[in-house]
């Protein structure tokens, strides 16, 4: 069974307003629901709502297939919405950018757990069963191909959590698109430090009194303080924030803001499954399974990422058709969050599509 349901009526097309000289689309906005959707674990979901916007218009060839959509994946805790913010929009969407809307069809999900999609808070709280990447990598697939009808795609572009999910893609579905984007990750087990900060913010969580095994009635409020300081931290960039926290009472004044803005919109339940998720994430012994063009691409700031590692230089070879990149540090960059900065590498993108495609 499957509903999708368009929430601007007469809209075929993303929308462009002028703000203050910048351009801001306007996406099109549905829901993709089934029933009974079957987890990994061999759980069920009695029912699964995947939440999404699109921009731009479906191209079709003689068939009536849809042959020009991109999707874009979020990182772990955001939405679609993220890829409307102007340091992304602006560079890309425009006219001759290079995902120009007037040529390419763009779907942006609220991946499993995550926004409008099914999640914990809707109501099962901590009886929503546990899900992984490989659940919200089907989960997707079934809202392109059941939902808006796309069974192929001509690029997959993902960060962070949304470039693991890339490498999973690349690999149990390798032709399914045309190009691959994974933007801050690494396609390996998260262990280590990555490992040691999530499970600080899982164990933060859920030691607090106020969790009730889930069934909190005031949300755990000093577990998400530490979960906040934990994100934080991992999203850290260290040279602008040397140059913008420059004192005592600046830095400590910006994390008390922080901690005022992020905490009342968050859940629990759900900021809990959406890093569990990555549990058993490990697709380094499957990369030779990629053939799509890859372009992957990571920044020299990155907490959560860190090249001291030596990771790109062990498994990039091993993708075939693959490229690296990795961006140096600079005073401008932005940690782990630079993925959502395409000045960076909106040229490393048209690089990609231009060489990539049927």
């Amino acid at each position: 069974m499957r509903i999708t349901t368009g929430w601007m009526a007469g809209a075929a097309l993303a929308l462009w307003a002028g703000l203050a000289g910048a351009q801001t689309p306007v996406p099109v906005e549905g829901d993709y629901r089934t029933r009974e959707f079957a987890l990994e674990s061999g759980a069920v979901l009695p029912e699964l709502t995947i939440h999404y916007r699109t921009l731009g218009t479906p191209a079709r060839d003689a068939t009536g297939r849809i042959t020009n959509a991109v999707m874009i994946l979020h990182g772990t805790g955001g939405t679609g919405a993220q890829f409307l913010v102007p340091q992304f929009a602006d560079e890309l969407y425009g006219p001759g950018q290079p995902l120009d809307l007037t040529r390419y069809y763009v779907i942006l999900p609220d991946n499993l757990g995550h926004g409008g999609s099914s999640k914990p808070s809707d109501g099962l709280r901590a009886a929503f069963p546990e899900y992984d990447y490989a659940d919200m990598v089907e989960a997707q697939r079934r809202l392109l191909v059941e939902g808006l009808g796309v069974d192929h795609l001509r690029l997959i572009f993902g960060t962070s959590m949304g470039c693991m999910h890339i490498f999973v893609w690349g690999e149990t579905h390798p032709e399914f698109a045309d190009a691959l984007m994974p933007m801050a990750c690494q396609p390996t087990a998260i262990t280590g430090r990555n490992r040691l900060w999530r499970a600080m913010l899982l164990d933060g969580i859920r030691s607090d009194p106020a969790w009730q095994g889930g069934d909190y009635v005031e949300q755990p409020r000093q577990g998400l303080r530490t979960a906040v300081d934990l994100l934080l931290l991992a999203g850290s960039a260290p040279m602008p924030m040397q140059r913008d926290l420059a004192t005592r009472e600046i830095a400590d004044g910006w994390l008390a803001a922080q901690q005022d803005r992020r905490i009342p919109a968050l859940d629990a339940n759900d900021l809990w499954y959406q890093v569990n998720a990555s549990w058993n994430y490990d697709p380094s012994a499957g990369l030779e399974k990629i053939t799509a063009p890859l372009t992957w691409i990571n920044s020299a700031d990155d907490f959560i990422n860190p090249p001291e590692l030596g990771l790109s230089e062990q498994y990039a070879p091993r993708i075939r058709n693959g490229r690296y990149r990795l961006i140096p540090n600079s005073v401008d960059g932005h940690g782990h969050g630079t993925h959502t900065w395409a000045v960076f590498w909106k040229a490393d993108l048209a690089e990609l599509l231009a060489h990539s495609g049927r």
